[in-house]
């Protein structure tokens, strides 16, 4: 088995001096232009700083709405620490009144983290099936549920690299 450490790191959102604020229009970029300089995986955090606000985390209808009426979580502590704990888009929006619209939000891409170990051999299909057509393949019985469409290529491509280097330093340690 092969083991690799896999760091995670604390983004500050705004950066030290700035935080989460709402924008006059002199900042040099948007919260979404930060986000897009930066990879965030599996693991990673966002610290957001600021005074007199909040940070709701929403979904993609209440973050293009700006809508604050029902957040998935709500932090008024004015330091919040939001650990990513999936790989996906994640939403978050000011909760002070015009704060959203006038540019305090933000959408996070969360990747897939490379394995942390090599996989364990799939165990072989049964000879027989049990009539029905379905012999137990597929995408679910292996992989587990499918992910959204647009990132299976991208979660294909991870799990065939892993179990292709695993191989590969398998072959390599019996030889």
């Amino acid at each position: 088995m092969v083991v690799a450490a896999a760091a995670s790191f604390q983004f500050n959102v705004g950066g030290r001096e700035r935080g989460w604020i709402k924008p006059t229009g002199n900042e040099s970029e948007t919260y979404n232009e930060w986000a897009a300089r930066n990879r965030f995986h599996v693991g990673d955090s966002l610290y957001f700083k600021y005074e007199n606000d909040s940070v709701l985390v929403v979904n993609k209808t209440s973050y293009s709405k700006c809508s604050v009426s029902n957040p998935i979580f709500k932090f008024e502590d004015g330091e919040t620490v939001f650990q990513f704990d999936r790989y996906g888009f994640f939403y978050f929006i000011s909760g002070e009144r015009g704060h959203c619209k006038a540019g305090q939000r933000l959408i996070v891409r969360v990747m897939v983290h490379p394995a942390t170990t090599s996989p364990e051999p799939a165990p072989a299909p049964s000879p027989q099936g049990d009539g029905s057509g379905n012999e137990g393949g597929g995408w679910d019985s292996f992989w587990g549920p499918p992910p959204p469409n647009s990132t299976i290529k991208l979660t294909v491509a991870s799990y065939f690299m892993t179990a292709l280097g695993g191989m590969l330093v398998i072959m390599y340690l019996l030889m």
